[in-house]
């Protein structure tokens, strides 16, 4: 923004407006509030995208309003021929106009498309990017069957950010795991409702559904027998099938299941592929060995 000519206020003006919102744009979103006192329409959406700014704060979006009867040549910089109007600005250059929003919910919306297309600095992508291994481990030693391990190691991440959904989701999984289905009702419980839609948590509710139709420790030996005598045997199929889950077997499981659907698809209504669905929703839809049990269930259903 070139200053030759211009007066001394407007020199201090464009001076104000680098330091203010230039600068600050090279590394976070800026939200640019052109408003005047005398403003009707300013003054009712001054409390929303003040509450909106102030959210957002922790993923890089910062907000710096421009009084147009004090900064007319900002203003005429930017063209701003009616008020409010408010620009996004990243990397000095307006990249969103956002002057037809004007609820929380829009102001939101958009927000949440621009800052997923830019590489914004914020405490939330800090935060995202040291917390990715720790949660990567936690699923890890969770797959290896070291539910105790697992639930210590998401319940720290959960102390780091209380409101990760993936640490969440992975301490309700690993309760469900090892039994304490109550515990982990009584945490899922407690979820804020803002998040308590995200996948995470969705997957960590269907394994405590899914836990408490299990009971552990039951000895297979029977059911292989009573399978042995009649193969056909769906109920000792679908007993063993949720026998081998609380075993943590979840690849014998699975077998059970498939074996019981390649047999009588209908039988009970698809009791069986209710069940082998809700052991993919626990274990992660796009987990590869979710995958390839799909491509088992479709060579199954299509053959």
């Amino acid at each position: 923004m070139a200053t030759l000519g211009l007066s001394e206020k407007d020199k201090e003006a464009v001076a104000e407006f680098r330091r203010d919102v230039v600068e600050p744009s090279q590394t976070k979103l800026v939200l640019v509030d052109f408003w005047a006192e005398w403003c009707g329409p300013c003054k009712q959406l001054s409390p929303i995208i003040e509450k909106i700014a102030a959210e957002y704060a922790d993923r890089g979006v910062l907000l710096v309003k421009v009084n147009v009867d004090e900064n007319r040549f900002i203003a005429s910089q930017f063209r701003v021929q009616s008020i409010p109007t408010v620009y996004a600005m990243f990397q000095g250059q307006p990249v969103a106009d956002l002057t037809q929003a004007r609820t929380e919910g829009q102001y939101r919306q958009m927000l949440d498309q621009i800052l997923a297309q830019l590489p914004i600095e914020s405490e939330a992508s800090q935060l995202a990017q040291d917390l990715a291994p720790l949660l990567a481990m936690g699923e890890e030693v969770l797959a290896s069957g070291d539910n105790e391990r697992a639930l210590g190691v998401f319940s720290q991440i959960s102390d780091m950010a209380p409101d990760n959904a993936d640490a969440l989701g992975g301490q309700l999984r690993a309760l469900a795991a090892l039994g304490a289905t109550d515990e982990a009702q009584a945490l899922l419980d407690a979820i804020p409702t803002d998040i308590a839609k995200a996948p995470a948590i969705e997957r960590g509710a269907a394994a405590i559904a899914l836990a408490r139709t299990l009971t552990p420790g039951v000895d297979v030996a029977p059911l292989q027998a009573r399978l042995a005598a009649d193969p056909d045997d769906h109920d000792a199929l679908f007993e063993l099938s949720a026998a081998y889950m609380a075993g943590g077997d979840r690849d014998a499981a699975a077998d059970a299941l498939l074996d019981s659907i390649a047999k009588d698809r209908s039988w009970e209504d698809g009791k069986a592929r209710a069940q082998l669905l809700k052991l993919f929703e626990v274990v992660g839809l796009e987990d590869p060995w979710v995958l390839a049990q799909r491509r088992r269930l479709s060579a199954i259903l299509f053959a």
